[in-house]
């Protein structure tokens, strides 16, 4: 089986599916890896470098061409689809709750394609769960880069001409990238705070040694790693019980999203009026529509001396991990789909069926339906 390792097209990103250690890996267990020329150039990983592996540098057409499976990071796009047919198996990121159309596409050329953000979160796919290996990259970046634009600094410090007293950060989501997000900020040395609408996310937040604020909730809440799309009572309470950390933070970093769903807006125009002139927010569920109102994507707003920086901090930021941690998950999830030099076809197998969502042909998983 031949294994095709594209390179993305998508602006902004510097990561690449596969890196030359991990193809070396897959080349090791029988796959011929065939690589687009430069596919790893700006995650600074050179053509040589797979050559070395015992990989197959070629232009773009003639890896849609040789290999059985493709692999990318971001979806696949119309110019892909033109050198696509039944043969292949397509396996990225699909998105396919917001992009139904790119599914139809799909199923009109008789592949079979993989989500892997649509990977089950369950114990024993942990090892291939991308956005859980992305989030800790984005949530440690998001605090690099506040501290960039920051005009204080996190720890306490002591001096001759006075005591400097510790930034204040509040986080927004306690999931994976909240989580590393509150480690990176503590080991800074700034008082964190934190709040998510999941109470059971209070522990994971206090053995971090940051303070969990609670909202109180008559809801039931069941336990889940994403964010959930609250009530209006919940949603008034939370601005209530964090509204004094929020007016008080240096840095806030917001990261809850809804799979499928347009972020909830946590941060109104009205309470960014309110909030420490310098203080810095940084958005991460800008994709999404934003967790602040005011945010906007790629863009940096200034409000009331409030900067507002829309974004993912995607993992192409650092591209060289990412691309490492992307691809050892790939590994993991082709070991798990293949055997003996062919796919297992399993479609009641819960990781394969929460994946798979094209097959064959058909459109298994439908954003509009499911």
């Amino acid at each position: 089986m031949t294994i095709g390792i594209l390179k993305e097209t998508q602006q902004g990103e510097t990561r690449v599916a596969i890196p030359p250690k991990i193809a070396k890996q897959l080349i090791d267990k029988g796959f011929k890896i065939v690589v687009e020329e430069g596919a790893g150039e700006k995650a600074s990983f050179k053509d040589s470098d797979y050559r070395e592996a015992g990989a197959k540098i070629e232009i773009r057409g003639v890896v849609f061409k040789e290999a059985d499976v493709l692999l990318k990071i971001n979806p696949f796009n119309q110019e892909d689809l033109k050198l696509v047919d039944e043969s292949h198996v397509l396996i990225s990121q699909l998105f396919h709750k917001s992009h139904p159309e790119l599914m139809k596409a799909l199923a009109s050329k008789g592949v079979s394609a993989f989500s892997l953000d649509a990977m089950p979160r369950i114990s024993r796919a942990q090892d291939m769960d991308v956005l859980s290996s992305q989030s800790n990259l984005a949530g440690y970046k998001a605090v690099i880069r506040g501290a960039y634009e920051m005009t204080k600094i996190f720890p306490l410090m002591m001096t001759a001409a006075g005591t400097i007293t510790p930034a204040r950060v509040l986080v927004y989501g306690v999931g994976v990238a909240g989580l590393q997000a509150i480690a990176t900020a503590k080991r800074l040395g700034a008082i964190v705070e934190a709040t998510d609408i999941r109470p059971e996310t209070k522990e994971q937040t206090e053995s971090l040694g940051a303070k969990f604020i609670v909202v109180e909730d008559d809801e039931p809440t069941e336990a889940s790693v994403y964010a959930k799309v609250a009530s209006e009572e919940y949603q008034r309470r939370q601005k209530e019980a964090v509204n004094e950390s929020l007016f008080k933070a240096d840095l806030v970093i917001t990261t809850a999203m809804v799979p499928g769903r347009k972020s909830p807006v946590l941060i109104t125009n009205e309470q960014v009026e309110k909030m420490k002139n310098g203080a810095v927010i940084i958005d991460l569920a800008a994709a999404q529509g934003g967790n602040c109102e005011a945010s906007r994507m790629n863009e940096t707003i200034l409000m009331n001396g409030v900067r507002i920086i829309g974004t993912t901090i995607a993992p192409e930021s650092v591209s060289t991990n990412a691309s490492e941690l992307f691809g050892k998950n790939l590994f993991n999830f082709l070991e798990h789909l293949i055997e003996e030099g062919k796919f297992k076809w399993e479609l009641d197998e819960e990781i394969t069926d929460g994946t798979l969502i094209v097959h064959k042909g058909t459109v298994r998983k439908n954003g509009n339906t499911e």
